[in-house]
Order: C-alpha cells, then sequence, then structure tokens
C-alpha cells in the first residue's frame, strides 16, 4: 500500500475528483494510461493527455499505486504540462491527477498540483493547502500554498463559502503574515492571500509590509492594496506607476485596475503601448476595469493595430478589456456617437 493510500485526507480528495470528473469517449484504458508513464512519454502523446483526464475513483487509486515509483522529476515535468495543457483546453479535467500531485514528495509536482487547482472551492483542498503552508519543508511550496489560500478567503468575502468554514485559511495566513521568522516570500504571500479579508487588520498589515526593507513585502503589499479594496491606498499606487521599477510597476498597474483609480488612465495607456509585454498585458487590463472614455480610446486604438500585424493574442486580451470596460455603464455608445 502507498503513503497515498494511507492517507485519510488524500481519500477524501479522490472521492470528490471522481465526482467532479468528466468522462471522456476517447480515453484510453487506465492500464494503457499507466503503461505510458511508466515509459515516460511526455503530454504530447495524445492518449496519455487524454487518459490522465477525468479519472474515476478507481482509475487514480490505480494511478496513485504506481506514482510513487516513477522518476520525480518526469512527476514534475509532467504534472507543470498538463497545467499547461489544460489552459489551452477547458474540455480536459486534471482534478483528479492534481490531487494526487498534492501529496508528492516532489516539490515541484506541489506547486504545480496548487496551481492547476485555482478554482478549487474544497474544503479538502483548503485543509491540505493549510497543512502545506504550515508543514512543508520546502519555502517555495510554503508560500504558493500560503498565497492559493487567498481565493478561499476571498470566496468567503463574496459569500460563495461560508464564512466560518474559510475561517482556519483566514487565520493561518494572518499567522504566517505576522510570524517574523518565516521566510519573507511565506509572509509575502500570506499577506496577500488574507488582504482579500474585509478584517480591520488588513491595512495596518499592509502599511507594515510597505514601510519594510524587504523588496518582497513591499511588492506584497501594492499588490494586497489593490485586492483590500480600499482607495485609500490610491496615492501610493499611483506613485509605484510613476516608478522605474517593472516589478512594482507591474504590481501597481494591476492595484490600480482593483481600485479602479481613474487618475491612473494616462499612465496605463503609456504602459499598455508599450514593449515589456507582461506589464502591458496588466495595463490593457486595468484599463478594461477602470473603464471611461480614455481608457476606450486607447484600447480601440491597440485593438486596430493588434488586427493590422493580426496578432491575435493581443487583440484577445484587449477585446476582452473593452468589454470588461463596457459591461457597467454605455461609455462605448456615447464615444461613437460624440466622435
Amino acid at each position: 500500500m502507498t503513503e497515498y493510500q494511507d492517507d485519510n485526507d488524500f481519500n477524501e480528495l479522490l472521492d470528490e475528483a471522481e465526482s467532479t470528473a468528466e468522462k471522456r469517449p476517447e480515453r484510453p484504458p487506465v492500464e494503457q494510461t499507466i503503461a505510458l508513464l511508466l515509459e515516460g512519454v511526455e503530454t504530447t502523446n495524445a492518449p496519455l493527455t487524454y487518459g490522465l483526464s477525468g479519472l474515476s475513483r478507481t482509475e487514480m487509486d490505480s494511478i496513485a499505486e504506481v506514482w510513487v515509483t516513477i522518476d520525480s522529476e518526469y512527476r514534475a515535468r509532467l504534472v507543470q504540462s498538463l497545467v499547461d495543457v489544460a489552459e489551452t483546453n477547458a474540455d480536459l479535467d486534471y482534478t483528479g491527477i492534481a490531487y494526487i500531485a498534492l501529496f508528492d514528495d516532489a516539490d515541484e509536482s506541489v506547486i504545480s498540483a496548487i496551481e492547476m487547482l485555482w478554482e478549487s472551492d474544497s474544503m479538502d483542498v483548503m485543509d491540505r493547502l493549510i497543512e502545506l503552508a504550515n508543514q512543508h519543508p520546502s519555502v517555495n511550496v510554503r508560500a504558493a500554498a500560503s498565497g492559493a489560500l487567498g481565493r478561499f478567503i476571498l470566496q468567503g468575502e463574496l459569500g460563495g463559502l461560508d464564512e466560518n468554514q474559510v475561517l482556519p485559511a483566514l487565520n493561518t495566513a494572518y499567522a504566517l503574515w505576522s510570524d517574523a521568522s518565516q521566510p519573507a516570500e511565506v509572509r509575502r504571500r500570506a499577506l496577500e492571500a488574507f488582504s482579500n479579508s474585509s478584517d480591520d487588520r488588513v491595512n495596518p498589515a499592509i502599511r507594515q509590509a510597505y514601510r519594510s526593507d524587504d523588496e518582497r513585502l513591499q511588492l506584497g503589499a501594492v499588490f494586497a492594496m489593490g485586492r483590500s479594496c480600499d482607495i485609500t491606498w490610491s496615492d501610493a499606487v499611483l506613485k509605484e506607476l510613476k516608478g522605474d521599477d517593472p516589478e512594482f510597476q507591474y504590481e501597481a498597474a494591476r492595484a490600480a485596475g482593483e481600485l479602479l483609480i481613474e487618475e491612473a488612465v494616462p499612465l496605463l495607456s503609456e504602459m499598455a503601448l508599450g514593449r515589456d509585454v507582461d506589464i502591458r498585458d496588466i495595463a490593457i487590463w486595468s484599463l478594461g476595469e477602470i473603464g471611461g472614455r480614455e481608457a476606450l480610446r486607447v484600447l480601440n486604438t491597440i485593438a486596430d493595430a493588434a488586427r493590422g500585424r493580426t496578432d491575435t493574442d493581443l487583440l484577445e486580451a484587449v477585446e476582452d478589456a473593452i468589454a470588461s470596460a463596457t459591461l457597467g455603464g454605455n461609455d462605448l455608445f456615447m464615444m461613437r456617437f460624440d466622435d
């Protein structure tokens, strides 16, 4: 019996994965999937790609039994590649393999599993993330797990989950942030997660992190400013937008969109026309969140340029932003008739 099958939490996760899995007629038998895993084939192999999707509980048990016998580097590479596959094909469901990887002894496998489960609202997943955040020997895993608690905290705020249910996640995030002995990256991600709440301790924590001497905590503070939904941070966000550090500009651009800072539109417009792809994309997103005539003018200009050079990825991002910008009113409609 493997270490996975001995774990009650793991078994609960497998039960849940089975209940949400979609069955696909083109999936090969699990025996073939296991054979491909043991051969170490890559996910460019279609039978493996489909064979790992929509696993039943019995299939997960079978794969879990051999999972620990597979080379750890291959496991890590495989799970990360499945993250990429799932991003391009929404029909594929790798929840089962992600639950298995949450108990992996390869750090990168666990981190990829956390990423793969970014939409999960399972209490069992939340409990496992708390365990990882508190106990895992790897700083990177603890940081990833700490940050992932933020989605549960946010769902508790929005009413998607009961506040009492997510209270352990909130308490864990705050405790990790408050523990000065924790590595800065863990504290940063814990602060980012904690900032998804309306807890009175959020703003003091952001202020402390922003005034600290550690750049990672400062970056976390700028991220948290946006998540706090508190416009009192507008001046700090605008200050970072005007700076020359790309990392701070990126986080400030995101925060400006979340806080709907209209004064940021000229700065974001300049970023949206820049060469740094990451900053460009987040600036475009932020302009869509803020909306208004000037934001829409810039977005339409970028859309025309993207069409001209057949940049489908950029065009898709801009069209999403334009759609977002027009959801709350008739700005685009009015702009067309005023021209």
